[in-house]
């Protein structure tokens, strides 16, 4: 029988984290939650469902998801974020697959579905945002920068068809006020890999995002909210090309001789 262990990070998230460890109950054979001094409610709620409970400085996320998975004492990982929620098809799913004998997969790829604007958002590049979340924590590493972190398995990779639930904006707000602050990560992110910014940037590719999105993708067909992801799928895409041009802008100044 396959053991697996849960592991999450957190930073404040009374709000979402109850929904995604109650989840876990019945599927995962621990649960290992890594905090960063959360100041509201969070470590109550998990210390009534965890077998582990560490606090530990924010480092970004991929170091503190790397430090979550190196605290398994399974050799099969299931990583979730505070957010997400294993649906009821995916519980089962994980259930029967724990039953099954040893295979050569490392690593499953899970399909997350999110909630936005009061439904569920089934087209745009939304859906299906496959992410690799259970995997032998031996065979890979947690890779990324400031954002977009990923687990990065050795081997051969399958799917599973049960939904990872994401309630990951609750309103407009949530998203602009997670809007800003990604948007300037990934602009520091581009500019270390050496990315510049230039005005077709600014451009052509929000709108190419947005019909993307929308058109090819059938956003229309989830609504308003299709066409409000799409929307802002195509802001952030304008903001954070600006934000790189405003840091390489920045960086010039500071290396100009005063």
């Amino acid at each position: 029988m396959n053991k697996v262990s849960a592991v999450l990070v957190s930073f404040n998230e009374e709000e979402k984290i109850e929904a995604a460890l109650r989840s876990l109950q019945g599927v995962s054979d621990e649960i290992i939650v890594v905090d960063s001094f959360s100041t509201d409610a969070t470590e109550k709620i998990c210390r009534q469902y965890v077998d582990q409970f560490f606090q530990r400085p924010w480092e970004g996320y991929r170091t503190q998801k790397q430090f979550a998975t190196q605290q398994a004492n399974h050799e099969w990982v299931l990583s979730l974020d505070a957010d997400e929620v294993l649906s009821p098809e995916l519980q089962r799913e994980i259930s029967r697959w724990k039953e099954e004998a040893e295979d050569d997969v490392n690593g499953y790829l899970l399909p997350r579905k999110t909630y936005f604007l009061g439904r569920w958002i089934e087209h745009t590049t939304w859906y299906p945002d496959w992410q690799l979340r259970l995997f032998r924590g031996s065979k890979g590493e947690w890779k990324g920068g400031r954002v977009h972190e990923s687990f990065k398995v050795r081997g051969r990779i399958a799917r599973l068809k049960g939904e990872l639930y994401h309630f990951t904006y609750s309103s407009l707000k949530e998203y602009l006020v997670q809007l800003e602050r990604f948007s300037s990560l990934s602009a520091a992110d581009y500019y270390d890999r050496g990315v510049r910014a230039r005005p077709s940037h600014l451009l052509l590719q929000p709108p190419l995002v947005f019909v993307k999105n929308y058109c090819l993708r059938l956003g229309f067909l989830d609504g308003v909210p299709g066409l409000a992801a799409s929307g802002l799928s195509a802001t952030s895409t304008f903001f954070k090309y600006l934000k790189l041009w405003e840091l390489q802008l920045k960086r010039k100044a500071d290396d100009t001789p005063a």
